[in-house]
């Protein structure tokens, strides 16, 4: 007998065909009971005892069983691959070595346990429980289903501009294919202007006060990303971008095309897709991280990665920059953890995959950093210049200064080849695991999205993919950078914030870790309850106030976008962040009754509905609220 069977509230009754002990032992599957459960009033059978535990929320006979991963090693695997992306690569080495080198470490292992894994854990157990996407996982308080919309519209617009920076690494990657010398080495090249210059002949008495050798944008690899690449001399601003590059356009096709192959089928066709695209980064890091420490200058550079400057930790730009890099490299928010999570087995062990991921996720990060930063002392080597002078974050380092000390090395096309194949594995499995969520999300809750899915899964490839076309015009990286700023900025804030809110207050710590417990077999400790309860709900509304505080108006090196495109960003944040309200505001007027009793249906979970109706609501007891 199952679990819940032994539960006497749900009162079960078992009745199976006597056999002959003669009789061959029957295998699990061919067992058939007939059960018949009494749940919120209404009955129904179900064949189905092979799940050592069930949720509240049980299928009905008519709606077909979710589909499930192949492998558990499948959706850790795609945690991993999302969770571990571009950032971790040109982010978080730069902010270590910016803001104190080791001593930075602190803030941002404290940000990691005290917030950023119990989301990444609320996350996965949320989905897992529900089996649902990130808008019908609500139902367990329906007021905060615009919180879902939300990020769902946010993971679509992130797939608008990712897949256009995946386009530049096979962009990258065709052009590394050379039996000569890479095209970003030397001046005299079609695209080059009159004032390129070979960057042996640089030296730092060269630089213009408070420039950098990193910001120096008149060396063939910077000429080769911004006017060859780019073609970002054609524009002359956000205002005049032009039409779409064809070269671009056909790298952006085939990157539409991998990904939506990999998603058409679901989860067995990408569950396959991430065994190359989740562990191909790290075979590439280890090769890159080995011969980068055997290069000059490789323990200067290091050095300067982890120099402990304990004085920074003074300073509020140093924690505001840990709380928010844990939030965004775990992903969190997006609703791809909640999807991912609702193809899981109902009684798997979410608790230690959600400990497992978000640490080898966090270790990836730090290890980058040595792989960056030996190739960064090199070059500073040959180069002759401080460490400082090379050191940047973002674009600019890994489609720039990178690729630039590559084109020094022996065999430079080989090292090349295997960078940008790895920045295109970073990049395809974060991007499925985006557009997974916008799947997932809608198909949940438009059932005819579900039966078409491979028509649905085109249907928002292809959107992605027109949205994307203004993004690799000659003006298209203003537009980019105007999305990435805003697109998921302050408005995925807001979204986990008003999420974590919602499980933890409205819903409630106490039923929330009985879900996981009827999952699971064991409750979660306090340290989980606590943390759900009010350290992460803190932490968000400290970064939330951090970004507004923090913000300023969009540049892009020396040029400064006219207000105008700042008016359009918040527009476009705004624009997810009003679902949650006018959801909320919706589901009021929907509801019948007096406001006491509408507001109870819209944060009763749905399969307690009738509590409503008896005047049992549990949200308007004090002990629901001080409950832990």
């Amino acid at each position: 007998m199952t679990k819940s069977l032994s539960q006497p509230e749900q009162r079960d009754s078992a009745v199976a065909p006597l056999r002959d002990c003669s009789d061959p032992p029957l295998q699990k599957k061919d067992v058939e009971l007939l059960l018949v459960k009494e749940q919120n009033g209404v009955q129904y059978t179900s064949s189905n005892l092979l799940e050592p535990r069930s949720p509240r929320y049980s299928p009905t006979a008519a709606e077909p069983e979710r589909e499930t991963w192949g492998k558990k090693i499948d959706f850790l695997l795609s945690v991993i691959g999302f969770s571990v992306d571009l950032a971790n690569v040109w982010r978080f080495p730069y902010l270590c070595y910016k803001n104190g080198g080791g001593a930075f470490l602190i803030p941002y292992i404290l940000f990691l346990v005290i917030a950023g894994m119990p989301l990444f854990y609320m996350e996965l157990a949320l989905g897992q429980y529900n089996r649902e996407g990130a808008a019908t996982v609500w139902k367990i308080c329906p007021l905060f289903k615009g919180v879902g919309y939300a990020v769902i519209l946010i993971a679509l617009y992130v797939g608008f501009y990712y897949n256009v920076i995946i386009a530049w690494s096979l962009y990258y990657l065709f052009a590394s294919f050379t039996l000569e010398e890479l095209p970003w080495t030397k001046c005299g090249n079609p695209w080059n202007s009159p004032n390129c210059i070979d960057p042996k002949l640089i030296n730092a008495s060269t630089f213009a006060a408070g420039t950098t050798y990193s910001k120096y944008k008149i060396t063939p690899a910077a000429e080769f990303y911004e006017r060859r690449v780019l073609q970002l001399h054609l524009s002359r601003g956000i205002q005049d971008i032009g039409l779409p590059q064809w070269q671009l356009t056909l790298c952006l096709v085939v990157v539409v095309i991998t990904v939506f192959f990999s998603l058409w089928k679901g989860v067995k066709t990408s569950g396959k897709v991430v065994w190359i695209t989740a562990t191909l980064p790290y075979v590439v890091l280890s090769v890159l991280l080995i011969h980068g420490l055997t290069l000059p200058g490789a323990y200067d550079g290091i050095k300067a990665y982890l120099n402990i400057d304990f004085r920074r930790l003074k300073e509020a730009t140093v924690w505001i920059d840990a709380a928010t890099q844990i939030f965004y490299s775990l992903g969190a928010g997006f609703g791809v953890l909640i999807a991912f999570a609702s193809y899981n087995r109902f009684d798997n062990n979410c608790y230690r995959d959600a400990l497992m991921t978000s640490t080898i996720n966090c270790v990836t990060s730090f290890i980058s950093g040595f792989a960056i930063f030996s190739i960064l002392g090199y070059m500073a080597h040959v180069y002759k210049v401080k460490i400082q002078d090379v050191a940047t974050e973002g674009a600019g380092l890994v489609f720039i200064i990178y690729p630039e000390a590559i084109s020094t090395l022996k065999g430079s096309t080989f090292w090349a080849v295997v960078f940008f194949i790895m920045l295109l594995s970073l990049g395809i499995d974060s991007s499925m695991g985006g557009m997974e969520a916008v799947i997932t999300g809608l198909a949940d809750d438009f059932h005819i999205l579900k039966k078409h899915r491979k028509l649905f899964t085109f249907g928002v490839s292809f959107g992605t993919f027109l949205i994307a076309l203004f993004c690799i015009t000659n003006g298209g990286i203003y537009v980019l950078t105007l999305l990435d700023t805003f697109a998921a900025g302050t408005s995925i804030l807001f979204a986990v914030l008003i999420e974590a809110i919602g499980v933890s207050w409205f819903y409630g710590v106490d039923r929330f870790s009985e879900d996981i417990q009827q999952m699971m077999g064991f409750k979660p400790g306090l340290y989980w309850r606590l943390c759900w309860k009010f350290v992460s709900p803190a932490f968000l509304l400290f970064v939330v106030i951090a970004s507004i505080v923090t913000f300023k108006p969009l540049t892009y090196d020396e040029y400064v976008f006219p207000p105008w495109a700042n008016s359009v960003g918040w527009g476009i944040a705004l624009s997810s962040m009003i679902l949650v309200p006018v959801y909320a505001l919706y589901k009021l007027l929907k509801a019948r009754g007096t406001f006491k009793e509408r507001l109870a249906y819209c944060i009763t979970p749905e399969n307690e509905h009738h509590l409503v109706t008896e005047g049992n609501v549990r949200q308007y007891k004090f002990q629901h609220w001080v409950s832990i």
